[in-house]
């Protein structure tokens, strides 16, 4: 390879390179942020004056309850998100990154399931679909000396540049994608 050809290389990887950091900071800037009907009642707690502050919160708390009627405000708990997180674990949508928010990055990264389904493609690749609905499919060549089947747990872990490693019943990992 001449050293132009490999010039140019370099300046298409870091052309690349550079769409993929600007990407990730537009998703950053993106994200979401406290809502207004709830920042308006955490601001009422600066108030000295308790009677200023009662009536702050009054308004705010009123605000607050008429987004929340009309859909412009929903409230999630932890288990709510666990559950998102679990449904949704393995689809690469980054919006989704705000049910992640004060979670252990084990928790996020790595989830275990129930196998509802199983079966081979044609190819001899593994399909496996879990109790959430999700459904897996083999992209690499490990073998497994015992066949998942349905019940078996399968352990799933986020890998580099959205990969995902699936290990059914402890054996050894298969590289799998999402399909749905």
């Amino acid at each position: 390879m001449t050293q132009n050809a490999r010039a140019s290389k370099f300046g298409l990887l870091a052309a690349v390179g550079m769409a993929w950091a600007t990407a990730g900071a537009a998703l950053a800037a993106d994200a979401p942020t406290v809502s207004p009907a709830v920042q308006a009642v955490v601001n009422c707690k600066a108030i000295a004056d308790a009677t200023q502050r009662l009536a702050c919160y009054d308004e705010a708390v009123g605000k607050m309850a008429q987004a929340q009627a009309s859909g412009d405000l929903v409230t999630v708990d932890r288990d709510q998100r666990r559950t998102v997180r679990r449904q949704a674990f393995g689809l690469t949508l980054p919006a989704l990154a705000m049910f992640d928010s004060g979670e252990k990055a084990e928790e996020v990264n790595h989830l275990t399931f129930k196998v509802s389904e199983v079966w081979r493609t044609a190819d001899g690749k593994w399909v496996i679909k879990l109790e959430t609905g999700a459904q897996w499919r083999q992209i690499d060549d490990t073998e497994q000396t015992r066949p998942p089947h349905t019940g078996s747990t399968a352990e799933i872990r986020k890998g580099a540049l959205g990969s995902f490693f699936v290990k059914v019943d402890g054996q050894a990992q298969m590289r799998m994608h999402r399909d749905s």
